[in-house]
């Protein structure tokens, strides 16, 4: 971006400036601290200028909005013509009552929805196992078949409203759900759209909500990435998510690095399984976390969207630039809010949110400020919708694209992110990939790391989190919370039994049992496709614990090794 001769140039003068008017200034006000670190504990310069940014090539580089390599964002006029989707991440109890959550959602302005499932879903069983007793509804809807997915999406028109479903595990039995409900409302598959998480392997080195060992699981990641393809071209089949991976404590390079190592694998695997790369990339979703750090988490989005083009076009020679783009959902960091001081939390949420529309994400999920405590209530879920569209309407940051751009300090974090993340690739390959990679603890190792490093400098007050170490308060502030109704979940078993009761019950075990013989076979490009079998068992009104149990017999359950 500059001459050799003018790079020499500011270094002088940058020394210069040192001594003649920074050395004095130091003299007589010391600056803070010896060392100033991001969030992620990176190094922070004081000054950052030209020479920060050697060898760089704009067009290369950075370039314009909505072309190669999409520093800049993906589509060329940004916000100017489409805001960001408002998307709040709603699910509680039961189908019902979160129903009614989302209808008032939508009422207040929100432009699609966000699906929170509770943890017996997320797990397989369904809400009358032994395993789920005290869970039901508790973090999320429970949902254990396609009557309940009838009774969530009721009165909503899904041919007309995006939806994100946050699952992994059940990921393909949850959308086949979603599918036979778009079904019954006559919406025809082309008009299907939405996103479900279905990225497994963060799974294993993060969130830990896994199941079966993680080759099948990645097989069956893979196979709802076939059935999109052919069937459903605008719905998202994975969501390659770096949320979970930052919310365990992993530093933004590592989320950004570990996601998108992720994201490499799911399309090796689909290219394996005989797709060309173009029928498939354009739909990849990314989903990544934002957090306090503005500047970090701008360059970390800006950096994402680099490599992926980079990656996708010259590693995996994809001709369709629609391929090449990484699109993406954020959402604020809920491992930054606090229950002491729950108001400060609007405050960060707020900076936040700024730092992905900054970044350039395609749909945003702001945090409410009483997440650290619960469930957000509906008072406190609207607040953290106001906070997205007091960005989009009244901030000023939508009326030009990639604002930033040209920031010394941003351009050279956002070469440091790139640069570090193919420095992360590098030992992954050593390791053999990342399923092996993840076998040996590495990704964990690193995170685990990374979190001790944090919380130390927490506790040595290196890093200050206002209303924890230091402008504390000895009363606690008291704000409303949602209160889960405890006769939901015997609710929930009753209309779980009764279904039970009143289905095909010859149906389901013909289904259960062609279901289990794809799962035998290995064949994911012919008679074996495993999504076909899943939508056959949904409709005949197998619950989701019926399906997933086939899984668990023919697969086994995956036990994670100890790692020191």
């Amino acid at each position: 971006m500059h001459e050799k001769r003018d790079i020499k140039r500011i270094e002088q003068e940058k020394e210069r400036w040192e001594a003649e008017t920074l050395k004095p200034t130091l003299k007589n006000a010391p600056e803070r601290a010896e060392r100033f670190t991001s969030v992620s504990m990176a190094p922070v310069e004081r000054l950052y200028t030209p020479a920060d940014l050697p060898d760089r090539d704009f067009m290369k580089d950075l370039g314009f909005p909505g072309e190669y390599p999409y520093t800049r964002g993906v589509h060329p006029t940004m916000y100017r013509a489409k805001l960001w989707t408002m998307r709040m991440f709603a699910g509680y109890g039961t189908a019902i009552e979160t129903n009614r959550r989302f209808k008032y959602l939508l009422q207040q302005g929100q432009m699609g929805l966000s699906t929170a499932f509770d943890l017996p879903t997320l797990m397989g069983y369904d809400s009358d196992h032994p395993f789920a007793a005290g869970e039901v509804g508790k973090c999320g809807v429970a949902i254990d078949s396609l009557a309940d997915m009838e009774v969530l999406f009721d009165g909503i028109p899904l041919g007309e409203v995006t939806t994100s479903m946050t699952i992994t595990s059940p990921a393909s039995v949850l959308w086949a759900m979603y599918i036979a409900v778009c079904e019954k409302q006559g919406v025809p598959y082309h008009r299907i759209g939405g996103t479900i998480q279905n990225d497994i392997l963060k799974e294993y080195i993060a969130q830990k909500e896994y199941i079966y060992p993680i080759e099948p699981s990645v097989r069956l990641v893979t196979d709802t990435v076939l059935f999109g393809a052919h069937h459903l071209p605008r719905w998202n089949t994975i969501s390659i998510s770096g949320y979970h991976i930052r919310e365990a404590g992993a530093t933004a390079l590592q989320e950004l690095a570990f996601t998108l190592a992720d994201g490499m694998l799911y399309v090796e695997e689909a290219i394996k399984a005989g797709l060309e790369v173009d029928a498939f990339a354009p739909r990849l979703s990314f989903f990544f976390d934002c957090h306090n750090d503005l500047f970090e988490e701008v360059a970390k989005f800006r950096a994402a969207r680099r490599l992926w083009a980079r990656i996708v076009r010259e590693k995996f020679e994809a001709k369709d630039p629609r391929s090449w783009l990484l699109r993406t959902h954020a959402q604020t960091a809920g491992v930054a809010l606090t229950a002491q001081q729950p108001h400060n939390n609007i405050a960060r949420v707020a900076i936040q949110a700024l730092a992905g529309v900054l970044g350039g994400t395609q749909s945003l999920h702001t945090n409410a400020m009483d997440e650290a405590m619960a469930l957000p209530t509906e008072g406190a879920a609207t607040i953290a919708l106001r906070t997205q569209q007091i960005i989009a309407y009244e901030s000023g940051v939508t009326n030009t694209v990639d604002p930033l751009a040209g920031s010394y300090y941003v351009e050279a974090l956002t070469n440091q992110m790139e640069e570090g993340a193919w420095e992360y690739f590098r030992r992954i390959e050593d390791l053999g990939g990342m399923i092996r990679a993840i076998e040996k603890g590495f990704p964990q190792r690193e995170i685990a790391d990374a979190a001790y490093a944090y919380q130390q400098a927490i506790e040595r007050e290196d890093k200050i989190i206002v209303g924890v170490n230091r402008f504390t308060e000895k009363e606690e502030h008291q704000i409303p919370l949602l209160s889960i109704d405890r006769a939901a979940e015997g609710r929930q078993i009753d209309r779980l039994r009764e279904l039970r009761r009143s289905r095909d019950k010859d149906l389901v075990v013909r289904s259960l049992d062609a279901l289990r013989q794809a799962a035998v076979g290995k064949d994911l490009w012919g008679k074996d496709l495993l999504m076909p079998k899943i939508l056959d068992a949904v409709r005949a009104y197998a619950t989701q614990g019926e399906i997933m149990d086939v899984f668990r017999e023919v697969w086994g359950e995956y036990t994670e090794p100890s790692i020191i």
